[in-house]
């Protein structure tokens, strides 16, 4: 089986999903976890997304 539709979803989000995660102020990562923070919903990375969940 070919794998040729990977990443496809992140090729239609502005610069394929990349930006600058607001929980650990990286740059340059992919900001695709919707997370609610102080009662607002912010994208964040994948690593602070698990680091938030470990934290429950």
């Amino acid at each position: 089986m070919s794998k040729a539709h990977r990443g496809k979803g992140l090729k239609e989000v502005v610069s394929g999903g990349r930006g600058l995660c607001p929980v650990c102020n990286r740059e340059g990562v992919k900001v695709l976890y919707e997370q609610e923070i102080e009662g607002k919903k912010t994208k964040i990375c994948k690593i602070c997304k698990a680091t938030l969940a470990n934290k429950k």
